[in-house]
């Protein structure tokens, strides 16, 4: 009975789980000095990008537009900010003249980690008040969701993400 009503139950959870937790922890991620876009552009690079430092500019579009509805020109205006800023470089790609790489430098790779101690603090604070066998479902349970969704993502049920 509980899988048939699951579905149900699973997006009762989507608000307060995407919104309020989800939010509670990118608002951590970003610190006050960057925007939404800048953190989620930082954050691709250091999850997806070539050994987590760097990437095509127009892979971390098309990742942020799956995010997000934002423009082109609105991701080159973050990306040029957080250049100006001293957190990447934008190099010519050698593979194509029209492409561009973004590159954390030693600034954006020390911002990244500070972003992850002031994270990874407030999920200890969560996970405080977990018990050890609620901590590994969760991780379990977090995996398995996150294989899924992306075994459905390359069978095109899903936009890719």
């Amino acid at each position: 009975m509980l899988r048939k009503k699951s579905p149900g139950l699973f997006l009762d959870l989507y608000y307060p789980f995407h919104y309020k937790t989800g939010f509670a922890i990118e608002h951590v991620l970003r610190g006050s000095n960057l925007t939404q876009i800048q953190t989620i552009i930082l954050w691709t690079i250091h999850s997806e990008g070539d050994n987590g430092h760097e990437m095509r500019r127009k892979v971390i579009e098309q990742q942020v537009t799956n995010w997000f509805d934002v423009t082109s020109s609105a991701i080159s205006k973050s990306i040029r900010s957080m250049a100006r800023s001293g957190l990447i470089t934008i190099t010519e790609d050698p593979d194509s003249g029209r492409e561009k790489r973004v590159c954390l430098t030693k600034t954006g790779e020390l911002y990244i980690s500070d972003m992850k101690v002031r994270t990874e603090a407030l999920i200890a604070d969560i996970v405080a008040e977990l018990s050890d066998d609620e901590i590994a479902s969760g991780l379990n349970f977090l995996r398995r969701v996150s294989e899924i969704v992306e075994n459905l993502s390359t069978r095109e049920q899903l936009k890719p993400i």
